[in-house]
């Protein structure tokens, strides 16, 4: 490996990711209110843009703990401090290079957010029945979405299954950090939600509070717990349960009129950058084999 760079699994490279992001959402309200509507982009086009493949530049902080800590709930308070210090001090690390990432991304979610009136007043239904059928069913998958790590924990520890304690134990951290994260940006940019004054989405109202739309907390912690599962078990097919999952989450929120696509776009791209940096961060990359990963490898 050349000197100075950081190999593509490394944690920095998603730290980088983390702190391109938070920067990103920062500068997309420079473009807001100034463009006009145009076609919403698809999803999977602005994820793309939105989670570049690029090496982090930053070096390691010694002061962080070794991702070879054990992985144990006693070690967890530690780890969030390490955690959060590390997310919210990260965009002063960005170096002019960062450019060639933080400006499609930023393109892509002023997009979103161009798109956002109308995709509320005229693509999504309004039909009250339509919408609490939707609200209802991303309430019952967020559920599930938190409460797997919580099952892969137990698992791992009534059957010692060592791969599995150590999923569940990362998805909470990481579903930590995603809550401390999400309630932090609501916070900080106030958006109304599309219900009110006809779906304009304005940011930066105090009379919002702690209500604020974006990002979609529902799509932040499904993502997170969704991207550290995913960065445990390799296999296609949990991916796959994973991340529908997460998506379907996401899009639930979206079609029952309580948040905008660019609320969930941007909780999405956060918790997948979430969840992949604490498992990347602490995981232990020699762990005994897993009912899962065994019954998944069968169906493959």
């Amino acid at each position: 490996m050349e000197q100075g760079r950081i190999q593509p699994n490394s944690p920095h490279r998603v730290l980088f990711l983390l702190r391109l992001l938070t920067v990103t959402a920062l500068s997309v309200f420079l473009f807001h209110g100034s463009m006009h509507s145009q076609s919403i982009p698809p999803v999977h086009a602005a994820l793309d843009a939105a989670l570049p493949d690029a090496p982090a530049p930053a070096a390691a902080d010694s002061s962080a703990p070794s991702h070879r800590d054990d992985v144990k709930l006693v070690n967890l308070p530690r780890n969030l401090l390490f955690d959060q210090a590390a997310i919210w001090t990260s965009p002063v690390r960005l170096r002019p290079h960062d450019l060639e990432w933080l400006v499609p991304t930023g393109i892509a979610f002023a997009a979103a957010i161009a798109t956002d009136h109308r995709a509320m007043t005229q693509v999504v239904s309004h039909d009250a029945g339509f919408n609490n059928a939707n609200i209802n069913t991303s309430n019952v998958l967020i559920g599930g979405m938190i409460a797997a790590p919580v099952a892969f924990y137990g698992y791992g520890h009534f059957s010692r299954d060592e791969h599995a304690r150590e999923t569940g134990i990362l998805g909470a951290e990481a579903l930590v950090d995603g809550v401390v994260v999400e309630q932090g940006l609501k916070l900080v940019f106030w958006r109304e939600r599309p219900g009110v004054d006809n779906s304009r989405g304005r940011f930066f109202q105090s009379s919002v509070g702690v209500d604020s739309s974006f990002p979609s907390s529902h799509s932040l912690l499904a993502w997170t717990s969704a991207s550290a599962m995913a960065s445990e078990y390799h296999s296609p097919w949990a991916k796959i349960a994973f991340y529908s999952g997460a998506t379907a989450v996401s899009l639930t929120r979206v079609l029952g009129q309580e948040h905008f696509p660019s609320d969930v776009l941007m909780g999405a791209a956060t918790g997948w950058l979430l969840g992949h940096y604490v498992v990347r961060r602490h995981h232990h990359p020699l762990k005994t084999p897993s009912a899962l990963k065994n019954v998944t490898k069968n169906i493959e």
